[in-house]
């Protein structure tokens, strides 16, 4: 590897690791505050804490050296592909039963054609994120540049539409919420580079449900409370447009509680600076 290249590699992981440990600290749920969140719903799972998360970071260990800093048994809930229809309501109406936050990374032409859904997740406390505008099956790794930067600034503005209302210009990059992952995980060094200078946080996971691949819903209960256990925590992924997971989500969500696992949700920490 020439030099520069070695120079500037080093400068980047430098400036991810930097970013990495300034996250803001744990904000963890008082016993009020958890009763007062779920009402008539004691046993409830709940969401244990909001993480802030800087920007430009890139974590999820299936992806990059690093993730959030999670303490063991915690759990962040995420789900692509969405919004679709049935699907995405019912998982919505399961997380609402137990009081739990999550982060949906949408495709931007779901959001465009369901945006109720989308408003319902932002009207619920989750976290909207993008995931491109079309999920390409080329992924966007083998898309020439200037085309990838398209499909993710075409997403997240259509995202932004159908969330808000109102977006930024397809050619901007600023996003409400400046979290993306790639569809496939599918990421090159410039489109990284791209993102994380303009401020875009960019996801991988730590384990996932491999619910693209067909199986009953107590088959991907049991092989993702199997991963979660090896794994003791970390960045799930689900996909909202399965059938399988919707079925699924209300079980897993009790099976967390039972074994002790606690969720966190994660947003912008600019966006938790003017909640304050």
């Amino acid at each position: 590897m020439p030099a520069s290249n070695v120079s500037r590699t080093c400068v980047l992981l430098a400036t991810v690791l930097a970013a990495v440990l300034s996250f803001a600290p744990a904000r963890p749920a008082s016993a009020a505050s958890a009763a007062a969140a779920c009402p008539g719903r004691p046993d409830a799972l709940g969401t244990a804490r909001v993480i802030e998360v800087p920007a430009g970071v890139q974590v999820g260990t299936k992806s990059f050296p690093q993730t959030l800093p999670l303490e063991k048994g915690e759990v962040v809930l995420t789900f692509d592909d969405g919004p679709w229809p049935h699907t995405t309501a019912a998982i919505l109406d399961a997380l609402k039963a137990e009081c739990v936050k999550a982060t949906f990374f949408l495709i931007g032409e779901n959001a465009r054609a369901r945006p109720e859904l989308v408003k319902r997740e932002i009207a619920e406390g989750h976290t909207v994120a993008h995931h491109s505008m079309t999920h390409p099956d080329a992924t966007l790794a083998k898309l020439p540049f200037p085309a990838a930067m398209a499909e993710i600034t075409k997403g997240m503005a259509a995202d932004d539409l159908a969330a808000y209302g109102s977006a930024g210009s397809a050619e901007q990059l600023a996003p409400r919420v400046p979290f993306f992952r790639f569809p496939g995980f599918a990421s090159t060094p410039e489109l990284l580079e791209a993102l994380r200078a303009r401020g875009v946080s960019v996801f991988g996971a730590d384990f996932w449900a491999s619910d693209w691949n067909k199986m009953t819903p107590e088959q991907e209960l049991a092989l993702v409370l199997q991963r979660l256990d090896a794994t003791g925590g970390g960045i799930v992924l689900f996909h909202d447009t399965k059938a399988q997971t919707a079925a699924m989500i209300p079980a897993f969500l009790r099976a967390l509680a039972q074994r002790g696992y606690r969720v966190v949700h994660m947003v912008p920490a600019r966006q938790r600076a003017t909640q304050r």
